[in-house]
């Protein structure tokens, strides 16, 4: 059994038919089926089951539970095997992987020009991945990402996650409310953390705000609050707000809501930025920053991408202006 008949395996059983996985594979129907039938040969006679079955012109491959574990095999070893040779690469200095959220994007930008050079010189593939918010520390701590630039919620006591992590600090501040009630609803006078219990919300399920919520709020702070709506990204919650459809408010960073709130866009309704005034225990505040594993900076040499991006971005920071 070789690579390329568990890939195209694979295809099939993603696909569903032989001639979509050929198309899928770049290749001819013939040659799609040939494999699959020696697969079938070789199944029967090592384990006494075929792995699939047709099941009649147009319809499906049927898989056995046999080529259902065969599949679950041969995924597992692909991404095994992927996840060895992208190891191998990022350990050569010949990848280099960056997660940054939609608005972390500019520092690895800065960075990136600092290096970029230098990286073409050296024929370092270098990849830009996105990553919401909600995924930053999934992403991390999986190693998905060599270096990651995101917000994070930091508390007083400091942050036990980043314990094993290099930190460059870009902006940190207190978190606003963006609204579209007028201001007999609500003074533009700052909004303690404890009364938000009485204002409408419109929230997302997770990510930062979730976290700063459940940080004022503990994780069932859903029956606790007026929700009003449910967001999947900020962006939807602008357009929610700023539509009128809704009325109430969404928390956002500083730069963000003051942003946002200049903006006077005809025929929508306009919005206003308060500020939080945080009266809770534990005190919170949003970090923006970037992040890479301690561990791996001490791996390597100073010459390595990692090393040489993560000097190029703490030499941005020195430079950098912060919104706040």
């Amino acid at each position: 059994m070789t690579f390329d008949q568990l890939r195209t395996l694979l295809a099939v059983h993603e696909s569903g038919s032989a001639l979509r996985a050929a198309r899928a594979l770049g290749r001819e129907q013939s040659s799609v089926q040939k494999q699959l039938d020696t697969l079938n040969r070789n199944s029967q006679t090592l384990c006494g089951e075929v792995l699939t079955v047709r099941q009649g012109r147009g319809k499906d491959f049927l898989f056995t539970p046999t080529g259902e574990d065969t599949v679950e095999l041969a995924r597992l070893t692909f991404e095994k095997w992927l996840e060895s040779i992208h190891w191998s690469r990022r350990r050569l200095g010949r990848m280099l992987t960056v997660g940054t959220t939609e608005f972390t994007l500019p520092i690895v930008s800065r960075a990136w020009n600092r290096v970029s050079e230098e990286f073409r010189q050296r024929e370092v593939e270098f990849k830009v991945a996105h990553v919401r918010t909600k995924e930053l520390w999934s992403r991390l701590e999986t190693r998905q990402v060599d270096l990651i630039c995101g917000s994070i919620v930091s508390t007083p006591e400091g942050d036990l996650r980043l314990r094993e992590y290099e930190v460059v600090e870009y902006a940190r501040g207190q978190a606003w409310l963006l609204t579209n009630l007028l201001e007999n609803e609500l003074p533009d006078t700052p909004v303690e953390t404890s009364r938000l219990g009485g204002v409408p919300l419109v929230v997302p399920p997770a990510g930062l705000v979730a976290d700063l919520l459940a940080t004022w709020y503990g994780p069932s702070f859903r029956e606790r609050l007026n929700v009003v709506a449910d967001i999947d990204d900020v962006h939807y919650g602008l357009s929610l707000l700023r539509s009128g459809f809704v009325r109430g408010c969404m928390i956002v960073t500083g730069s963000i809501g003051r942003g946002m709130a200049a903006q006077d866009e005809p025929g929508t309704v306009p919005l206003r930025a308060i500020a939080l005034d945080d009266d809770l225990e534990p005190k919170a505040e949003l970090m923006t920053g970037a992040f890479v594993r301690r561990a791996d900076l001490e791996r390597y040499d100073a010459g390595h991408p990692l090393n040489r991006l993560w000097a190029a971005v703490k030499e941005d920071v020195r430079t950098y202006t912060p919104l706040a």
